[in-house]
């Protein structure tokens, strides 16, 4: 299929229809109700509509592209930007001025303050924080002992970010407050993108107070780095740094709503989609032991009795897959919107300017058009021999253009010392009283996972 972007106001632009409407809405709430109850399974049947759907959430018309080159078209057609119902929810967490959610000029500047930190030269100099948090990772599980993988994934999350990005020690106790603040800040915002009930929410209820609270800690935690930085006097030669001393486009010191909204960015989202990563890959080792012993006699083969190491990243190609693998099925950012700053068009329809649209990762990377076994896990897909075949933007993990994720490299590079170590030394068996059903907010992981570490 061709994508042509017609410029604002042009006749072609006008005469093209509207998209189909997705069926199953109600009045008032729109498609909002079923994407509260079952949003995963609405998204994946949505192509079957169409390659671009309409939705009502509320009183809102937005538009849902399901074809992966549409996908492309909105990250890299100019005529879309960061906007619409996600990132509007998202703004009481990542603030305003930070670069996920910065347009244009402002973001470019952003963009190229935290770049340096994730130049592919860098990322050996985070290696040594890498294998030590990862194995102090593989540590902590005792035999037979059943560890509460939802927290231990996201202290090993935080802590990586904040010692190779922030240079902050002793995150323990931050780490734990993070993880609890941010699973009911995304599911809260969830919530509040799919039913955009504004009033509703400033009502005194449980939930909201709730919500609240654990927001406001959030915002807490960022706050209290940067000022433990500011009063240590010192300047590593780290991400803060370059924050704290960065310039904007009139050469005058950043401002410090800024810098705490580019800090939040940096711990909270990636921190979050980095630690469900690990609980899916967890929980993946324990339900695909096949795959886990793959792992185990590669990194054996590789690394032999010393410890995985960054030099190491390279050689482990099947633990690539199997993290790649895991992200295609479970990818923690499962949906993303943008926002039309023109009149344009989209798989042959026209595209209101002002128009919001949506698109989900885990729909496209689950499409029975470019999948085959489309719900299989097989890491061996992404042997190059069959990778090629793959639709273009098909398998997104870390986004397209110059919204893809900075920290693409760093991620894997830490997922997969991470599995290769913990996979080498113990196999996990699920136990009674896990919910590894998917919890489905802004991100997915599993509910609460819990496994028991056997010894290998």
């Amino acid at each position: 299929m061709t994508v042509e972007s017609a410029r604002p106001g042009s006749s072609r632009t006008r005469e093209l229809p509207e998209p189909p409407c997705a069926g199953g809405g109600v009045p008032l709430l729109g498609h909002g109700l079923r994407l509260l109850r079952d949003p995963l399974g609405f998204f994946a049947r949505l192509r079957d509509h169409g390659d671009v759907v309409r939705l009502r959430l509320g009183p809102k018309t937005v538009y849902a592209a399901t074809a992966p080159e549409l996908v492309g078209e909105l990250a890299l057609n100019p005529d879309y930007v960061i906007g619409g119902p996600l990132w509007e929810s998202l703004e009481g967490l990542l603030g305003k001025e930070g670069v996920a959610t910065a347009n244009g000029p402002t973001h470019r500047r952003q963009r190229r303050t935290i770049q340096p930190a994730f130049r592919l030269d860098v990322l050996p100099e985070y290696g040594p924080v890498m294998v030590e948090e990862a194995q102090a990772f593989a540590r902590r599980w005792q035999p037979g002992e059943i560890v509460d993988c939802t927290a231990e994934s996201f202290r090993i999350a935080v802590r990586v970010a904040a010692r190779c990005l922030l240079r902050g020690d002793y995150m323990d106790e931050r780490a734990e407050r993070l993880c609890a603040a941010l699973a009911t800040v995304f599911l809260g915002m969830y919530r509040r993108m799919v039913i955009p009930a504004g009033p509703f929410y400033r009502l005194p209820l449980p939930a909201n107070l709730e919500f609240n609270r654990a927001l406001a800690d959030m915002h807490l935690v960022v706050d209290e780095i940067v000022a433990e930085r500011r009063a240590s006097g010192q300047n590593p030669d780290d991400l803060l740094t370059a924050l704290l001393t960065a310039k904007d486009g009139n050469g005058d010191p950043i401002g410090e709503q800024e810098i705490h909204d580019q800090v939040v960015a940096i711990v909270t989202p990636g921190a979050e989609t980095v630690a469900s990563t690990i609980m899916s890959l967890l929980q993946i080792l324990a339900e695909q032991p096949e795959h886990a012993d793959k792992v185990a006699e590669e990194a054996e083969s590789v690394v032999g009795d010393r410890a995985v190491a960054f030099a190491d990243v390279r050689e482990l190609a099947h633990t690539n897959n199997v993290i790649v693998e895991t992200m295609r099925l479970q990818p923690p950012v499962w949906i993303l919107t943008r926002r039309a700053v023109a009149e344009t068009e989209l798989g042959g329809y026209r595209i209101p300017a002002g128009a919001d649209l949506v698109y989900s990762p885990y729909a496209i990377q689950r499409d029975p058009r470019s999948y085959e076994r489309n719900t299989e896990f097989d890491p061996d897909r992404w042997l190059p021999e069959r990778v090629k075949d793959l639709p273009k933007y098909a398998m997104t993990p870390f986004g397209v253009g110059n919204r893809k994720c900075p920290s693409d490299h760093f991620s894997m590079a830490m997922l997969t010392i991470l599995t290769a170590e913990v996979a080498r030394k113990w196999r996990f068996e699920r136990v009674p009283g896990s919910r590894d059903a998917v919890r489905v907010g802004i991100t997915l992981h599993p509910d609460r996972m819990l496994l028991r570490a056997i010894p290998r």
